[in-house]
């Protein structure tokens, strides 16, 4: 029987929002679902939704405020994470040991690192368990999987840079996407039909790569004919590693972050 028949959403707010959606795109009735958040006025038909915290106890509790309004919350809800609940954490940064000393009686903890891809069930999602037996995976992996595609991370320090990567990568993504545009633009294409060729032109490639057993830089190599058009512009891109460099850069510039927010976290 699954284990988790009723769900409460602390904060649902973006990404938490992202996820309600993709569970019930993926089949999860909206009467598991209960959502305190005092800034929405609405949610979908048959989710509960309040603006202070119910009573009762929940199989799972899903923290989805900002990391610096966990301190807000965790008294209260302390006492509703009891032994049988499983605490949820989309909380960038917020750390186990963190968690458990807010949460000192709650069953299991999980910390997850999805992007907001998970509302259309096409989200990498990031996860690490303190307390979970092999049953409570599980259970979590195949909650998570209506959400996209779970991977359990082999130690909690690799969030920083899963954040990095699956977290803040879609941003990268979209900068990457309208560069594009405006590049077409550049060379004198119309700015809305710019727009859709590059949306097309990466949704086609994303889904080619994913399914072909060639990695993304054997396929760009495969575009780039000897001499042809596009090795002109990769050359421009691996023209002192330039691409790869910035990017590295990002990533680097967005995990330190994370590490600087969970020592935030630590001294709270």
């Amino acid at each position: 029987m699954d284990r988790f028949q009723n769900i409460l959403l602390v904060g649902c707010g973006n990404m938490a929002g992202a996820m309600l959606t993709g569970w019930l795109a993926g089949g999860i009735p909206a009467s598991r679902f209960t959502v305190v958040d005092p800034h929405r006025s609405e949610v979908p038909a048959g989710v509960t939704l309040r603006s202070d915290l119910p009573d009762g106890r929940f199989d799972a509790i899903m923290l989805g405020v900002k990391p610096q309004g966990l301190d807000d919350v965790a008294p209260v809800l302390a006492a509703m994470a009891g032994r049988e609940t499983v605490l949820f954490s989309i909380l960038a940064g917020v750390e186990f040991d963190s968690l458990a000393a807010r949460f000192p009686d709650a069953g299991a903890l999980v910390r997850i690192m999805p992007n907001l891809a998970a509302a259309i069930g096409k989200s990498p999602i990031a996860l690490d368990a303190r307390g979970l037996d092999e049953v409570g995976r599980a259970s979590v992996t195949a909650l998570m999987a209506h959400l996209g595609t779970p991977e359990w991370l082999a130690d909690e320090s690799l969030f920083d840079a899963v954040t990095a990567l699956a977290g803040c990568g879609p941003a990268f993504v979209y900068r990457f996407i309208d560069s594009l545009a405006a590049g077409a633009v550049a060379l004198g294409l119309d700015e809305g039909q710019s727009q859709r060729l590059a949306l097309a032109m990466v949704e086609g490639a994303a889904q080619l790569a994913a399914s072909s057993e060639f990695s993304p830089g054997e396929l760009a190599d495969k575009v780039a004919s000897p001499g042809g058009s596009t090795r002109a512009g990769m050359n421009v891109l691996d023209r002192g590693q330039a691409l790869a460099r910035i990017i590295a850069e990002a990533m680097a510039a967005s995990r330190d972050r994370n590490a600087e927010m969970a020592a935030e976290a630590r001294k709270a």
